[in-house]
Formats: C-alpha cells, sequence, structure tokens
C-alpha cells in the first residue's frame, strides 16, 4: 500500500488526508470487505502523524459506514451496503 504524503499546507486536515487515501485503497480493491485496516500504530508510522490524527482519520471512515471497529481486535472494512430498492 503506498502512503501519499500529508501536506500539511493543504487546507484539508491531515486526517481527512488519510482518510481519502484509505477510502481510495477501499475503493480500488487493495482493501477488501472484512479485511483489517492498518492499526493506528500502523497509521502514525506510515504517514508520519499523531496517534491522535490516526484515531481521527479511522473515525471518519467509521462515520461514512465504510469501516467497522471490533474493541481490543481492530478495523475493518465493512461490506458494501445494497442500494436501496435492490434485493427486495
Amino acid at each position: 500500500m503506498a502512503a501519499r504524503e500529508i501536506d500539511p499546507r493543504a487546507p484539508e486536515p491531515p486526517y481527512r488526508q488519510i482518510a481519502a487515501d484509505l477510502v481510495a485503497e477501499i475503493e480500488r480493491g487493495e482493501l477488501t470487505p472484512g479485511r483489517p485496516l492498518p492499526s493506528e500504530k500502523a497509521l502514525v508510522e506510515r504517514y508520519g502523524v499523531a496517534r491522535n490524527t490516526a484515531r481521527s482519520a479511522l473515525a471518519v471512515l467509521r462515520e461514512q459506514g465504510l469501516v467497522y471497529t471490533v474493541p481490543g481486535r481492530g478495523t475493518y472494512v465493512a461490506a458494501p451496503s445494497e442500494p436501496a430498492g435492490e434485493g427486495d
């Protein structure tokens, strides 16, 4: 997984840049449903950010319904939701 550089001068805060990078990996199929995301510690090392920044990035993905966290286990890619009206 190639990480993009975090641009501290960008209008988008670092945690949003990380979240966008992880979303792109999910969309490209590099991170698939049920697969764990990198840990907070791994994100800290990968992007050179504080742990709270990594935690905030994962929170953004949870709020978007793209990932879920199992306490003590990690954060995983969620299965895509079925579009409304299909499967009825």
